[in-house]
């Protein structure tokens, strides 16, 4: 799960971090996150946790006491750098959601959509799309698509979710 760490402005990011938390867990679906309790971060690991299930953060020793970390995840690891930590969630997550997020969460979704790209793991990419919050990169995405920076065949890759539900499905 990819998301802020901050709430953002609009509570309905919040609200829809929570119900797909307990939505995935009630689902029996675990997360693999960034370890902050903070933000959507925080919002998804404790409605996951609240709903029964399992949790597992990863993240960086230099953001340990900066995001502080969640004290009651089932796992958690510190690594070194957040090249470790994006490689280590890729390890352990059998699919990748973007929530609503700032630079880190377009990072980390971005280099897991171009390892689909080339061929390092066939695992679902999703943009959680709440309250339209990706609908500008959708659109840069079909300029890319147009312009043949994307190739067609790769169109299939950009997975769009706007419901739990939806999630779930891309997921299955």
């Amino acid at each position: 799960m990819y998301c802020g760490s901050g709430l953002g402005l609009n509570p309905i990011y919040a609200e829809k971090a929570t119900e797909l938390g307990v939505v995935l867990a009630e689902n029996g679906h675990g997360v693999v996150y960034g370890g902050s309790k903070t933000g959507l971060m925080g919002k998804v690991a404790d409605a996951v946790l609240t709903a029964g299930g399992e949790v597992i953060g990863v993240m960086p020793t230099h953001l340990q006491k900066r995001e502080l970390a969640h004290a009651s995840l089932t796992e958690i690891h510190f690594v070194e750098s957040m090249h470790v930590r994006k490689a280590k969630m890729v390890e352990l997550a059998d699919a990748f959601v973007a929530l609503p997020g700032g630079g880190g969460t377009m990072d980390e979704y971005f280099e897991v959509f171009t390892w689909a790209q080339i061929g390092l793991h066939e695992k679902p990419v999703i943009l959680y799309n709440v309250n339209g919050f990706y609908d500008a990169l959708l659109q840069h995405f079909s300029k890319m698509l147009e312009e043949g920076f994307i190739r067609t065949e790769q169109k299939s890759l950009i997975r769009v979710a706007t419901t739990p539900e939806e999630v779930l499905e891309i997921i299955k």
